[in-house]
């Protein structure tokens, strides 16, 4: 639904009608409006579309290059597998918002830049996620009986490591995309990132805040949202967690 969400909104996301200022849920605005005649129903559609579409495309740039990186680092292992989780523990230790403030500050806080920010940030933690699976599968059996056939560096990692990395790295990645949809509705809550009048959730609730007496409605919409969103998203990670039998279930 959120994904169609712009098709089936019955006003424009930025359409005001400024006889209809304030007006609580009702059949024809079923969220109600904000303090500028907008219906609140149709920018919160218009909002799902562009978080999920940022967290989605950022998590899975993450869980590519973090996946590949974190693969080499662990089956080739020695002084550079060292120096890069060194400086990985690094950038996992400040906060992911903090971090995301940081890269923001030296991109600027453009719409296109959150996606910049979501790989950043969580490419670290996938990495160190796919390092450990290698650890413990390149010395089993049948990674041993790979080298012994002459098979390349490539040809292992991918053919056979990776495979035993994929379930591990299907739930890490569905719980990064919860973590991005937080982050981007946060930066958008602080005013960085998506810009007004883009209807990003986070955003929506910072500006309905100065009216929360008026129009409370407008703040619990997009907050309520968020939060089912994200519950949503992590049920759905930890049922993958339980069908694909990755320890910790």
């Amino acid at each position: 639904m959120a994904l169609i969400g712009p098709l089936i909104a019955p006003y424009g996301v930025n359409e005001q009608i400024p006889s209809e200022t304030r007006q609580a849920p009702s059949p024809d605005h079923w969220f109600g409006t904000d303090h500028l005649g907008r219906d609140v129903f149709s920018r919160v559609l218009f909002g799902a579309r562009d978080i999920l579409l940022l967290a989605g495309l950022g998590t899975f740039l993450a869980v590519l290059a973090g996946t590949a990186i974190g693969l080499l680092s662990g089956y080739r292992g020695g002084t550079f597998d060292e120096a890069l989780m060194r400086v990985f523990d690094s950038l996992l230790a400040i906060p992911a918002l903090l971090l995301a403030l940081l890269l923001l500050g030296v991109v600027g806080p453009a719409r296109n830049a959150l996606l910049i920010v979501i790989v950043f940030v969580y490419t670290p933690i996938v990495a160190r996620v796919a390092r450990s699976v290698v650890l413990s599968v390149k010395s089993k059996g049948f990674v041993q009986a790979a080298r012994m056939r002459g098979e390349s560096e490539t040809w292992i990692i991918f053919r056979e490591i990776l495979p035993s990395a994929f379930p591990t790295l299907t739930v890490e990645g569905a719980l990064r995309f919860s973590y991005a949809i937080f982050l981007i509705a946060a930066l958008g809550f602080l005013g960085i990132g998506v810009q007004p009048p883009n209807p990003n959730w986070g955003l929506m609730v910072a500006e309905a805040r100065e009216h929360v007496f008026q129009t409370p409605w407008a703040l619990w919409m997009p907050a309520l949202a968020i939060s089912v969103l994200v519950i949503g998203v992590n049920l759905m990670a930890d049922g993958l967690r339980r069908v694909l039998r990755v320890p910790g279930a």
